[in-house]
């Protein structure tokens, strides 16, 4: 007898619950999503840390819920796992013609609309949902994708220059819903900055904020041995403080 696969098993485990647990016999897609959104921020923020036995911990959750949706889909005669995998298979050949002889190697995105089979927006199915960063590099990878960008990183640095003037322009006049509105157009620019450069914009803020974090820690450090009150020091004397947690981190 041919053993199970993993995936096998955990959508046993599943069924097996739904016949036995009263909790898992009334859970439906829609009570589930709020635990699915959460086990993949928590795998997100493990892989980010690169903790490993966090990621393997979050793997075995993120699995579950995988089964979770295999098994409620079967039950109620929607699809089978073999029908998912199929088109999983027959998606990933049509994203990669040039490895299984099926035409020349295009790009990522023109694969992608092309698929889509109802004619929609180039920004359609994007839910707004994701996390606000990501959501503006796939928006800028979307528009990109029909020709709607710069050539080189050099225009989107521009875009972000003009938009820290006009910043700076509703700040001086005091105009609170336009210093929004620029601000988010400014933030807008540096992540299209960032995808012209290949680099994921939450990767980097997320970095960003574990050296702010680090560096303010060794800001509070520095303060409590030399008996100063953070409410009372002043910028100079944090602002030393910060270059010397600065200077600590370097060397």
């Amino acid at each position: 007898m041919q053993e199970k696969s993993a995936l096998e098993r955990a959508m046993a485990m599943v069924a097996d619950l739904r016949e036995r647990c009263p909790w898992d016999r009334v859970q439906t897609r829609e009570t589930l999503r709020p635990y699915l959104i959460e086990e993949v921020h928590e795998l997100d923020h493990a892989i980010g840390a690169g903790d490993t036995a966090a990621i393997r911990d979050e793997m075995s959750d993120f699995l579950l819920h995988a089964a979770w949706q295999l098994v409620l889909g079967a039950e109620r005669g929607e699809f089978t796992p073999d029908e998912i995998a199929a088109d999983l298979e027959a998606k990933m050949k049509r994203r990669h013609p040039h490895l299984f002889d099926l035409g020349p190697k295009q790009s990522w995105e023109s694969l992608k609309r092309r698929e889509r089979t109802t004619p929609r927006g180039t920004l359609d199915g994007l839910p707004p949902s994701l996390p606000p960063l990501l959501l503006a590099m796939r928006m800028g990878e979307r528009a990109a994708a029909v020709g709607f960008d710069w050539p080189d990183a050099t225009g989107p640095i521009a875009k972000v220059r003009e938009e820290l003037a006009e910043v700076e322009a509703a700040l001086a006049a005091g105009q609170r819903e336009a210093l929004e509105h620029e601000i988010g157009d400014l933030l807008f620019s540096v992540v299209n900055v960032a995808r012209k450069v290949g680099i994921q914009p939450s990767a980097a803020l997320e970095q960003a904020n574990a050296r702010f974090r680090e560096r303010f820690q060794g800001v509070e450090q520095r303060a409590a041995e030399r008996g100063v009150d953070l409410a009372t020091a002043g910028l100079d004397r944090l602002d030393e403080f910060w270059n010397e947690a600065k200077a600590e981190e370097r060397s």
